[in-house]
């Protein structure tokens, strides 16, 4: 008997709760759309719904584009080659939205109250609109039954984005396809120059035997200017490519450049390869001209020379390092002459007048000038190459002397090759040497990083007053992640504190502000599965990702406090008056009756990203790291907010509910 009065009583109260909720979801409904039996609003009403709308939605985006403004500090505050790339970018975002955010208050309430005119249809009879709604209220209402669930598949795809991220390489920039290869061979400090002339025609010829080659040209030593202190043991070959159309079925650049290196193995030459523009940015930036150095300090240059052999010694073998070798800094030959001062005299002769004699011989005399339009050329003249190049030749230079005729020069000098520097090059005003590879088939970081442990390991103490110092793009990759690394908690900190002061309500920050680490997810997996390694680009890509997840967070939250406000005027703001499931559906419909705005606001994001997936030309190689983290993050991010977003937001109002009797209501004034 008891039971069955416990039964009939609860199939009362639920009746009576369903009967309420019926009555209080059709007032609710009332207050999204008009019958279409009423009559029209007037001028003054229409005008008030405008006003109101823009006061509940303006002040959401104005923080919003100050939020996406805030992200965008790490890239003014990075600094060398990664500056003058992203600096453009973020200057050109940031001025665009400043004047976003004073159009969103000013400009675009008053074209609202041009345009929307005449009668518009209830937001339910757009097709589009129902079939999302059909599709996104069953989900949530699923996820709001199971919430541990869904709480728990989150947790767990963003502890999975943690390895994944870790997991990843890591280097300065992504390598940009200039469409062009530069072959950089270094061969003996002591070569001739007929002999390096005679290298360059053979490794011009061998290289355009390859089918993909266009047009070779290269050049050995010092170019007619200042700036290139190359010796004439380095040669620079520029490689022009066909268009990618032309090239053989399956084959890429990498394989060209393989396909090249095998060719060229000649005895003596170490050969390297890089690109052209890349190459003069390292050179000028870091003074090297591979991808890594490591810079040998110290006073001895044969000290510092046995240092660096030790060096590349240790490096051998680590995969990912190709084209390691020794900048020469010894083995370069020079012709000595000793003056016998004691002939001299018996011939009549002063110093003076065998060093006139050795300069026209073999450095060159000016005996005229040349005018050719504005420009004036000296003319030397000298020995031929054939005498100057032959230790016996100059050895028989004739000396004209005052009283005994012509006798050779090898009578009142001594002439003999020594060794020396090829080229001395200083830095903190101590001599420096180099070590120099570039990085191949791995990531630049960890490859530097195990390049570290091997010399760590190997080369434990050096020499007093010798110390080693890494350079090239290892040395920008550690630059811009010290940046990136301080920057980045301050950002986090200005953007939650735009969200109170947008909402004055710390859990409501909390709840745009957590989409953040959800849309980490999206962009983890996403350059994971991609294969790109983590990069400045990438970091650039992640920050801007920031912003758009963060607005789209607010957005949400402000229609959640919308029901929520539209329920108290209902029902009054009381646990006795607000029962749970009343809480749910107004929630339920919160989040759904203005799907559309937020879905739209994801669909623009990812119309403008989509299509850099597919871009081929010169850039796209930088552009798609960017890219790839924004898509990912974006889906992911959209997903949270639409459906975890309102169940956690439903299980702090039913806190609010239990324990303080009432539920705590955050208007969004202008």
């Amino acid at each position: 008997m008891l039971t069955n009065t416990l039964v009939n009583a609860t199939l009362k109260k639920w009746q009576k709760n369903q009967g309420t909720l019926k009555k209080i979801t059709m007032k609710f409904l009332k207050i999204f759309s008009r019958k279409k039996e009423e009559p029209w609003i007037t001028e003054e009403e229409r005008l008030a719904v405008i006003e109101k709308s823009s006061k509940q939605v303006s002040r959401g985006v104005f923080y919003s584009t100050i939020i996406i403004i805030t992200s965008f500090l790490p890239v003014f505050m990075l600094t060398g080659q990664e500056g003058k790339l992203f600096h453009p970018l973020a200057y050109t975002k940031t001025f665009i939205m400043i004047v976003d955010a004073v159009l969103v208050v000013t400009l675009a309430p008053v074209l609202i109250s041009f345009f929307m005119k005449g009668k518009f249809k209830d937001e339910h009879s757009n097709p589009v609109n129902r079939i999302l709604e059909k599709v996104y209220e069953p989900i949530i209402r699923w996820c709001m039954k199971w919430r541990k669930t869904t709480i728990g598949i989150n947790i767990a795809a963003l502890v999975i984005s943690i390895p994944l991220i870790i997991s990843l390489g890591s280097e300065f920039m992504p390598p940009l396809d200039e469409q062009s290869i530069l072959f950089m061979p270094v061969t003996l400090p002591d070569i001739s120059n007929a002999e390096a002339k005679r290298i360059l025609q053979v490794q011009d010829k061998l290289i355009h035997s390859v089918p993909e080659v266009d047009k070779v040209l290269g050049k050995a030593g010092r170019a007619s200017t200042a700036t290139d202190n190359s010796p004439i043991s380095m040669i620079e070959t520029i490689i022009m490519l066909k268009p990618k159309s032309e090239w053989r079925p399956g084959i890429t650049k990498k394989d060209i450049v393989n396909e090249l290196d095998a060719k060229l193995q000649i005895p003596g030459v170490v050969n390297g390869w890089t690109q052209p523009i890349i190459n003069r940015i390292n050179m000028l930036a870091t003074g090297v001209r591979t991808d890594v150095g490591v810079k040998v300090y110290g006073q001895n240059l044969d000290t510092i020379y046995a240092v660096s052999e030790k060096v590349k010694l240790a490096l051998e073998g680590i995969p990912g390092v190709k084209d390691l070798y020794v900048e020469p800094i010894t083995g370069g030959k020079y012709l000595v002459i000793d003056i016998k001062r004691e002939e001299i005299g018996r011939y009549g002769l002063n110093i003076d007048d065998v060093n006139m004699m050795v300069e026209s011989a073999i450095g060159g005399t000016p005996i005229t000038r040349t005018i050719e339009g504005r420009q004036r050329f000296s003319v030397n003249v000298r020995l031929a190459q054939d005498y100057r190049n032959s230790l016996d030749q100059l050895k028989r230079i004739p000396v004209q002397t005052p009283a005994l005729g012509t006798i050779p020069l090898s009578d009142v000098a001594d002439l003999r090759f020594e060794d020396g520097p090829p080229m001395i090059n200083s830095e903190n005003a101590m001599l420096r040497g180099a070590v120099l590879f570039n990085v191949r088939d791995r990531d630049l970081g960890s490859t530097v990083q195990e390049a570290i442990d091997k010399l760590n390991s190997d080369l434990s103490s050096l020499p007093n007053g010798y110390y080693i110092e890494w350079s090239g793009q290892y040395e920008n990759l550690i630059r811009s992640k010290k940046t990136l690394t301080l920057i980045a908690p301050i950002v986090f900190i200005i953007i939650f504190l735009s969200l109170y002061f947008a909402f004055h309500s710390i859990r409501e920050a909390f709840f745009s502000l957590i989409t953040v680490p959800f849309a980490l997810i999206g962009g983890a997996y996403i350059i994971y599965f991609w294969g790109v390694h983590l990069s400045v680009a990438v970091a650039v890509g992640f920050i801007a990702l920031f912003g758009i997840a963060v607005e789209t967070g607010v957005v949400m939250v402000i229609y959640l406090n919308d029901a929520m406000r539209q329920l108290v005027e209902l029902r009054g703001n009381s646990r006795e008056t607000i029962s749970m499931i009343e809480l749910k559906e107004f929630v339920i419909a919160g989040a759904a009756k203005r799907l559309r705005p937020k879905l739209m606001t994801v669909s623009v994001a990812l119309f403008g990203l989509v299509p850099v997936l597919w871009a081929t030309g010169v850039g796209s190689d930088v552009m798609k790291p960017i890219v790839l983290p924004m898509i990912g993050g974006v889906l992911t991010s959209s997903t949270h907010i639409l459906l975890v977003t309102p169940l956690i937001f439903l299980m702090t109002k039913e806190y609010e509910l239990r324990k303080f009797g009432k539920l705590e209501i955050h208007e969004i004034k202008h």
